[in-house]
């Protein structure tokens, strides 16, 4: 596991989140732990390095 931090699409707060390194390619939807807006993860490892992360906002 890994702790990873970012900005939340909606609010614009700094989060932080837990992802699972030993899964290579990940996208599920978590909610704004300060505004609980849903926002879609996408996050994708190499060797348990973080290569690729995107947040984005849920239409609605």
């Amino acid at each position: 596991m890994e702790e990873h931090f970012f900005q939340c699409p909606y609010c614009w707060e700094e989060i932080s989140m837990l992802l699972d390194t030993s899964v290579r390619k990940q996208t599920y939807v978590e909610d704004c732990e300060v505004c609980c807006n849903p926002i879609e993860i996408t996050a994708g490892f190499e060797d348990g390095e973080l290569t690729e992360f995107n947040a984005q906002e849920i239409g609605q």
